[in-house]
């Protein structure tokens, strides 16, 4: 008789090293029968695991240099998941070099937000389906913690629908990086405590240490910039402004917007998906847009695509105003369908 390891693992626990394992088709309000979805406690671990690791700091103390390697990291990585996850991967608002976008997916890899194809399908079939009762993460119909975190705990939302990035399924390179998504950040938090032990013994003036680094830049940093991230799924579809009626729930929100770099102008981009801008006019702080720009001068990226003139002068206008209190959460569903957005918008 012979036994195969898949036979003597469950496949929950061998989802998390190969995540192509993960094949339940995603939750969806429509398909559930308007049955609430069953959080899967099991599954917060690994978040639950990222929190707790953060109480290192406790052991490994504070430093100059950990705080300053948190804050950069968190920007840094904020920059890999905004301009690239969301708008290279997810919507292909420019153009760059295959060794780009493989070095920018291991980049984003390290903020534990899942690998860059899982990322853009999931983001693609909120697009297409936003704020209705296909949406894996809409705050409407199930409230915010479900839209903030709770959906990507469930087994049903892990798995990689790769007809949804066809685009992308030419490049082995990320095909690999998304199936194997944990390698890189063991990777990543491995050197942040081999660093961290080695400027403790070559500069110890410096008063830094392994466990420090690890604390302050692997799990502070990486949980401030996660849930950060996930502030635009779920508070940016309830506080905010409307100045596009795009039959959703999208809010701009500017607060929101200095956090992620440029990411809060969400109605702006769900208005039009397919500009690199998020902040449409020069009041809308984009640092995201401002340093793809400099990057398009230095011939690192091209092709970006603008917002169209039309579109402008129409959010000039007049700001629509959303029912309700500005930054007040919607009492009544909104009645006007969100337009399809085909694939091949992407």
């Amino acid at each position: 008789m012979t036994f195969s390891i898949n036979s003597l693992i469950p496949k929950a626990i061998l989802g998390l090293f190969d995540a192509d394992l993960n094949t339940v088709k995603p939750f969806t309000l429509e398909a559930s029968g308007s049955a609430r979805p069953k959080f899967e406690w099991d599954r917060y671990i690994p978040f639950v695991s990222m929190h707790a690791g953060c109480l290192l700091a406790l052991w490994g103390g504070v430093s100059w240099s950990a705080v300053f390697l948190a804050v950069a990291l968190y920007w840094i990585r904020m920059f890999a998941i905004t301009g690239f996850y969301h708008r290279y991967f997810s919507h292909r608002t420019f153009q760059t070099s295959r060794v780009m976008q493989f070095l920018f997916a291991i980049l984003g890899l390290t903020s534990l937000q899942r690998g860059p194809l899982w990322w853009a399908s999931h983001h693609r079939f909120h697009h297409q389906h936003v704020d209705t009762e296909k949406d894996l993460h809409s705050p409407r119909h199930f409230g915010f913690w479900w839209s903030h975190m709770g959906w990507m705990t469930v087994s049903t939302n892990l798995s990689t629908d790769y007809q949804r990035v066809p685009d992308f399924l030419k490049f082995p390179e990320l095909v690999f990086l998304n199936r194997f998504d944990w390698v890189v950040p063991l990777l990543y938090f491995v050197a942040l405590y081999g660093l961290g032990e080695l400027l403790a013994l070559w500069m110890p003036e410096l008063k830094t240490n392994g466990v420090q680094f690890l604390a302050w830049g692997g799990f502070i940093s990486t949980v401030a910039l996660l849930h950060a991230t996930l502030t635009i799924n779920s508070l940016s579809h309830v506080y905010g402004s409307q100045r596009y009626k795009t039959g959703d729930d999208s809010r701009n929100n500017w607060f929101l917007a200095i956090l992620t770099m440029g990411e809060g102008w969400h109605n702006n981009h769900h208005r039009y998906p397919g500009s690199v801008r998020q902040g449409f006019f020069w009041q809308e702080w984009d640092p995201t847009y401002y340093i793809l720009w400099l990057m398009n001068k230095l011939g690192l990226v091209w092709d970006l695509h603008p917002v169209p003139v039309s579109l402008l002068k129409e959010g000039q206008l007049q700001a629509y105003k959303p029912e309700g209190r500005l930054g007040q959460k919607l009492q009544k569903p909104l009645t006007s369908p969100h337009p399809q957005i085909a694939l091949s918008s992407f």
